[in-house]
């Protein structure tokens, strides 16, 4: 590895214009590529204080031993080439976004001389046509039942076609019409590519010349009093018809537009993009792809550039294959039109957030439509409905993506032995704990404490703190509220590794530590965590570590948990440590953190919540905090309580009539005046 300094450009030498940059390793093999507006300004960020940059970039500037870079007219140019280049030297430290396997095809093998039907899973290859992706598997193979009906195309693989065609009778699909058989030559060749024809041209949107040739010739049977034939060809049209509604209408205005969200966080980001052809969503894919620095306004711009220009070169290639099989068979033309490479770019490009340059990025997707694209943002109506449901899809494809790298039994194990080696452990931190604390500028400070044991979340031992005022009058800030939550929890430490105290030490603990601690169970914790995890950096590690020295705790691991950058702080360390961000570990770690997050959050509501519902009764002379509280859990909310007279309000327990009185009139000012009157 390299020091970036050794192959730093002389000051002055790098232009200011726009262009493109390479990195190289030391076997010359390209690691990078990026588009820069001004090169010197950009290629100056990579040589600034490598402590400063973020891990992924720092591992990169590490790896290379050389940057070259070449200048552009303009920035369009520069957005084109940095995507060929990425495609040429498939640079390892670029985000490619390649098609998520978890999606179904449906496939149709057309480059083999009879075309077969099938389900697929996997990266695309030339000579094939794709329809989908699809949610299920299961929808693959209802649409590929229901049209084999109406276009009996060959589905079986190469070696059951061989085997009956050296058999000379077709399996059981061709018995019962759901395919034609070319196999023994119940069709030919030339028959079979038209019904192939035809099936593909219906996959591709043009249903409507299908249904009203069905509906013809089923009028026409029915004419003729051929009822059997008309009853079959009716049951086509109700497979068709069926097909048809699986793809629910969206937009009633028959538009042609792709949706596209995001939602990330520090380590990763999903991309959700919905196809909408003539008003229906025709297809949906997704994407889980490490995050870096760049801001979701770049990460968008990427993805546009990379997704379009590719699905523009499938489309040209399709194109190409369609063109020699048409020039071989020696046609003109045939049922079939292949799309034009530039359909692959809709009229209307809808996104969460406008991307980086974006008229730049809109300029380079015109020239690959050939015509005008709207790359905008939807305000309203039906389509700000829609990219919000595309909205919600991004965050639940990153939520199940975390779900199922946490619940995978493998990387657990990976990721507790990960931990074990960064930070130098004995042994695997089978429990680990973690605190973060919640407020709104110093207001209703809360505190949680989520355990996690095996990689997996122990919510019965969730514990949540109320920190109240401090005796000066102020609220505790976050150092000091991490050390208050720690000492709470590591009070009575050596106490819990031998045994459980009873209820009344437990409370009369929570008096004299002025917290308030809420669990789901009323179980005290029976042995201590291996690790303890404190939300922040180095100066909230510290705090927490001046407690642990207070309580003689020697044996439990402390460590604090950056947001920014994914920091691990270890007490009195200057420098955090760093884990590569395909870590398992890391992974691990900030998914108890951003569960220690969300349990606060989620406690710092209700505490809000309750206060702002009690808010009304300030003020009333003689009403505090504790019969206040009585007073509202007795009626059941304020606005009942505003419909109780005196009398009633009185029968509450520690009312009497003078304070029941107060609360009447401070609740319905100008009642005892009127009354008097």
């Amino acid at each position: 590895m390299a020091d970036p300094s050794t192959y730093r450009p002389a000051p002055g030498s790098i232009p200011a214009e726009p262009g493109v940059y390479r990195f190289r390793d030391d076997n010359r093999r390209v690691i990078y590529v990026g588009k820069a507006n001004s090169l010197r300004a950009r290629l100056a960020n990579y040589f600034q204080d490598v402590t400063t940059l973020h891990p992924r970039t720092r591992q990169m500037v590490f790896s290379a031993s050389s940057v070259e870079w070449t200048v552009v007219a303009s920035e369009v140019e520069a957005l084109q080439l940095e995507y060929t280049w990425i495609k040429r030297y498939d640079p390892r430290f670029n985000v490619k976004y390649r098609d998520d396997k978890t999606y179904p095809l449906l496939a149709v093998s057309t480059g083999e001389a009879v075309p077969r039907a099938f389900f697929y899973r996997g990266p695309r290859r030339r000579g094939v046509r794709y329809f989908g992706p699809y949610s299920h598997a299961w929808a693959v193979r209802e649409t590929l039942d229901l049209l084999t009906r109406v276009f009996p195309m060959r589905t079986c693989s190469k070696g059951v076609y061989n085997r009956h065609e050296n058999l000379g009778r077709p399996c059981l699909l061709g018995y019962i019409d759901k395919c034609a058989a070319p196999c023994v030559g119940r069709v030919s060749v030339e028959e079979h590519r038209e019904i192939v024809d035809g099936f593909v041209s219906f996959m591709s949107g043009h249903t409507d010349q299908v249904v009203r040739q069905l509906t013809r010739q089923m009028e026409q049977a029915a004419e003729e009093l051929e009822f059997e034939r008309a009853a079959r060809l009716r049951d086509d049209l109700g497979a068709i018809n069926k097909v048809m509604e699986q793809q629910a209408v969206v937009l009633g205005d028959g538009t042609d537009a792709d949706f596209i969200a995001v939602d990330s966080d520090e380590l990763e980001a999903a991309v959700q993009i919905f196809h909408v052809r003539g008003g229906r969503i025709r297809g949906q894919r997704g994407w889980v792809v490490e995050r870096t620095e760049e801001p979701v306004e770049e990460l968008i711009r990427n993805f546009l550039i990379q997704f379009y220009s590719d699905a523009v070169e499938r489309a040209q290639a399709e194109e190409a294959d369609e063109k020699q099989r048409v020039t071989r068979r020696g046609v003109d033309n045939f049922s079939h039109n292949p799309p034009k490479p530039g359909a692959a770019v809709p009229r209307e490009i809808l996104v969460q957030h406008l991307p980086a340059e974006a008229g730049e990025v809109a300029e380079l997707l015109a020239g690959l439509k050939g015509a005008a694209v709207d790359l905008r943002v939807p305000q309203r109506g039906d389509k700000r409905a829609l990219m919000e449901t595309v909205e919600r899809n991004a965050k639940e494809s990153l939520r199940q993506h975390k779900i199922k790298r946490v619940g995978d039994l493998t990387a657990r194990s990976a990721a507790l032995q990960d931990i074990q080696e960064a930070l130098g452990l004995e042994e695997a931190p089978l429990r680990i704990e973690c605190t973060d604390i919640s407020h709104i500028q110093g207001t209703d400070v809360v505190a949680s404490l989520v355990v996690f044991e095996d990689g997996l979340p122990r919510k019965s031992d969730y514990r949540r703190y109320r920190i109240r005022e401090a005796a000066g009058g102020g609220h505790s800030d976050d150092v000091a509220s991490i050390a208050e939550i720690t000492r709470r929890r590591f009070l009575r430490h050596h106490q819990d590794r031998l045994a459980v105290p009873d209820e009344e030490s437990e409370a009369q603990t929570f008096a004299d530590e002025q917290v308030e601690e809420m669990s789901t169970d009323q179980r005290r914790f029976a042995y201590p965590p291996n690790l303890f995890i404190v939300d922040g950096g180095l100066p909230q590690v510290n705090a927490a570590q001046k407690v642990f020295d207070e309580l003689g705790i020697v044996d439990v691991t402390l460590i604090g948990l950056a947001k920014r950058l994914e920091e691990i702080w270890v007490p009195g360390e200057s420098d955090p440590v760093i884990l590569p961000r395909a870590s398992q570990g890391l992974f691990l770690l900030q998914q108890i953190r951003d569960e220690a997050h969300r349990f606060a959050i989620t406690y710092h509501r209700q505490q809000r919540s309750k206060r702002m519902r009690v808010s009304e009764l300030d003020g009333v002379p003689g009403l505090g905090a504790t019969r206040r509280t009585e007073l509202v859990k007795h009626f059941g909310s304020v606005k009942k309580l505003k419909e109780a007279s005196e009398a009633e309000i009185a029968e509450v327990k520690g009312f009497g009539p003078r304070l029941a009185a107060a609360v009447f009139g401070h609740l319905h000012p100008g009642a005892h005046d009127s009354m008097a009157t």
